[in-house]
């Protein structure tokens, strides 16, 4: 880690997908987040899967050859940033005797309750483990961060219920921010570089003029992909040169495999004779430099889902690229994402399975988008220096948590 520059502190950020040049959500939060820490702090971002990413702002280092030690590098620092699992994954952020700031923007408990093809007992398994993992995270966080004010409820049930909520920590700061505050996925502060055609060179089928449905980031079993599939059969025969692109059948991290949902996609595309005429399937992940031009490429995009318990609690990353990108979109309600889209008028919100609305809020954006400007206000809310000021401010303070016995000297 490098020397501490005058104002400011050693901060090692902590990311557990592979910080490559095609980056899921995850790695594109954690790279975000650590290139504002980077504005005022010293910033090590590690990439425990793998980083092939550099940038002049931070170090930039990958556990996975050998070159660097988890170890090292907490005892270094003077506040570590870490994703949701981190205190059971690795016994030296549990120890660390600096501030730890947890990630709960992904309440991973909470998508593991989908089966998605898992036997009985390894799906009973798979969700008691997830369960214990965030309570490790509870009991041994700092300071937390999550994506939206109802998921700040959500997690503050959690606290409580794990006995972080107390005079302590209400004594501090009656609001409890200074526990936990919201920290949303956000959009880059440059605007995105349009390249015409990026889209349609992956796919010569579509032509030029052919009017193009995007579905940004991966099929997992919590979406409802089937759903669009079908409203474009409906649709096909009013628009016959109607197009959807699935953006990213193979997740980047090696340890994430295809999952249910994409096979049962997969299958329902070939039942409808669709495949290559008027469904496409992007298999390799769009490197994130392009992503901006991939998506200014296509003319709506969208996001369906059913009507779940992670629904609720979810904050869809993609519909941020969406948004930074101006893309009128067709979301399925329930989440916070579709109530803030539907609120400043740039999109349809649906509700789950309805596959004639579905097709409708396709049509009738297709014969009248809103104009850009009305994304204005949105994309300047939501660019990450304005989105990452509480973690911003507590990297500053470089406190503990106050119910935390204090940190021997170090």
């Amino acid at each position: 880690m490098a020397e501490r520059p005058e104002a400011g502190r050693r901060v090692l950020v902590l990311c557990f997908d592979p910080i490559t040049e095609a980056m899921a959500g995850p790695a594109i939060r954690a790279w975000q987040l650590a290139l504002v820490l980077a504005a005022e702090h010293t910033v090590t971002l590690l990439g425990t899967a793998g980083a092939t990413r550099r940038h002049d702002a931070m170090t930039v280092c990958s556990l996975t050859d050998g070159t660097v030690s988890l170890g090292a590098l907490v005892e270094q620092a003077e506040a570590v940033f870490a994703p949701t699992s981190a205190v059971r994954r690795h016994p030296e952020v549990r120890a660390a005797t600096v501030p730890v700031a947890i990630d709960l923007s992904i309440p991973t408990h909470l998508e593991n309750l989908e089966r998605g093809g898992r036997a009985v007992d390894a799906w009973h398994r798979d969700v008691a483990h997830q369960v214990a993992v965030v309570n490790e995270d509870l009991a041994r966080g700092d300071f937390f961060v999550c994506a939206s004010e109802r998921q700040r409820d959500f997690w503050l049930g959690s606290l409580s219920q794990a006995g972080r909520v107390n005079p302590a920590t209400f004594e501090d700061d009656p609001a409890l921010r200074t526990l936990i505050d919201v920290v949303p996925f956000g959009v880059p502060p440059a605007a995105p570089q349009a390249a015409p055609g990026t889209l349609r060179r992956r796919f010569p089928a579509i032509g030029p003029a052919d009017p193009v449905l995007v579905w940004g980031g991966g099929v997992y079993d919590w979406f409802d992909p089937v759903t669009v599939v079908r409203a474009v059969d409906r649709l096909r025969a009013d628009v016959p040169t109607l197009r959807l692109v699935f953006l990213g059948m193979t997740n980047p991290h090696p340890d994430i495999p295809e999952m249910a949902r994409a096979r049962e996609l997969r299958a329902v595309v070939a039942e409808l004779g669709l495949e290559g005429s008027h469904v496409f399937f992007n298999e390799q992940w769009v490197p994130y430099d392009a992503w901006g031009a991939t998506l200014l490429d296509a003319d709506i995009a969208v996001s369906t889902h059913f009507d779940a318990l992670e629904t609720r609690f979810s904050f869809r990353t993609r519909v941020l690229d969406y948004i930074w990108t101006r893309r009128p979109m067709v979301l399925t309600g329930g989440d916070a994402l579709s109530d803030l889209v539907g609120a400043h008028g740039v999109g349809v919100a649906v509700h789950p399975g309805d596959v004639g609305a579905v097709a409708d809020a396709v049509a009738r954006l297709l014969a009248d988008p809103p104009p850009a400007e009305r994304f204005d206000a949105l994309v300047a809310d939501l660019q990450w220096p304005a989105v990452a000021r509480p973690l911003a401010a507590w990297a500053a303070a470089g406190r503990g948590a106050p119910d935390r016995p204090p940190a021997p000297p170090r």
